[in-house]
């Protein structure tokens, strides 16, 4: 179980931070933003949530650049978005996209406003679980990344990618399903394996890497916990705007 404020510890006439979604895909985008506005009011007290304000480019701009492996042109897209909801009043910022974090490194050193990085919220979450060896689900691009690997590594875990083809067929799933809001019963299935395997290798955890992953992989219907990298990154800012709540 999460830690979550108690709503008074905000204080009377305090408010909470104001939460910028730097968003590439929608549907992960939505679970997000829709999570924090759900979940708010266990922190805040009733129909009560932090402001909270979603930028995106077309997909197509973010795609174009990885299928060219431009993180430089991710970066700049990144912030864009960053520098138009600092305009909008946004106190610090989340992406609620696993892959485009590739690019991080080259966005925080230039960005108006301070983030919360997805890689840290699962990884955070895994150890207070006390998982130890975790497998890794997404993109092609994220499965083939370090965003996963150097932060797991950080905090003393071990992780299990996916095999060839099975990054290339979640890849599928993930590019020409789930963006679109197309769920098949095949696909899950499909990912139920993947996990299976991770298991019998060892994982005590998946972590669900992409964020529409959970719109079809939950604990109820996965064969190990799960990190729901969209659901963690939502509380991770829900905790963030509540720390940080500044005099209304």
């Amino acid at each position: 179980m999460e830690h979550q404020a108690d709503p008074a510890s905000c204080g009377a006439g305090t408010a909470p931070l104001h939460i910028g979604i730097v968003a590439c895909s929608a549907e992960g985008a939505a679970l997000c933003y829709r999570t924090i506005c759900t979940e708010g009011p266990r922190w805040f007290g009733p129909r009560r949530h932090p402001e909270v304000s979603v930028h995106t480019p077309p997909l197509a701009a973010y795609v174009d650049r990885l299928e060219r492996g431009d993180l430089h042109g991710v970066a700049e897209l990144m912030l864009d978005s960053a520098n138009k909801l600092a305009k909008v009043g946004a106190d610090f910022l989340i992406c609620p996209d696993n892959t485009i974090h590739q690019a991080f490194d080259f966005v925080v050193e230039r960005s108006p406003l301070p983030w919360l990085h997805i890689a840290e919220v699962v990884a955070d979450e895994a150890v207070a679980r006390r998982f130890r060896r975790l497998g890794i689900t997404g993109t092609r691009w994220l499965v083939a990344s370090d965003v996963y690997p150097r932060k797991l590594a950080a905090r003393g875990l071990q992780w299990v990618g996916p095999l060839a083809a099975e990054r290339d067929e979640m890849n599928r799933i993930i590019m020409d399903e789930l963006v679109h809001g197309v769920f098949r019963p095949e696909s899950v299935a499909y990912f139920q394996r993947v996990i299976a395997r991770m298991k019998a290798e060892g994982c005590d955890a998946v972590v669900l890497g992409c964020t529409e992953i959970p719109l079809v992989i939950d604990d109820a219907n996965s064969p190990l916990p799960t990190l729901d990298s969209t659901r963690l990154l939502a509380r991770a800012a829900l905790r963030r705007a509540a720390q940080g709540a500044r005099t209304g």
